[in-house]
């Protein structure tokens, strides 16, 4: 049991980052800083100190069904509809 958290933390916490990265990239150098400030707000679920947090101050926490139909929500919008890899380029154009 122990095992299994320590590898759900350590998913948690790189597709946190992956997802803070893909919003600051939407927030800076996309055409919608909305959808990158709400990427950043929804990457806190990913990372494992949050849900501690959410567990003692409420409760509950969230199951990882949730974060997995969530992270692919953000992945379909990210690369589909939010175009990403043109706004990365636009990203490295600018360095």
């Amino acid at each position: 049991m122990k095992n299994e958290w320590r590898l759900g933390a350590v998913a948690g916490l790189i597709f946190g980052i992956v997802v803070v990265a893909i919003g600051l990239i939407n927030l800076f150098w996309g055409n919608d800083a909305g959808f990158g400030l709400f990427l950043l707000l929804l990457s806190t679920v990913y990372f494992p100190a949050f849900n501690v947090y959410l567990h003692r101050w409420t409760g509950f926490s969230i199951h990882w069904a949730i974060k997995i139909v969530l992270g692919l929500f953000v992945l379909w919008a990210a690369l589909g509809v939010g175009e990403l890899f043109g706004k990365i380029d636009l990203m490295l154009q600018h360095f």
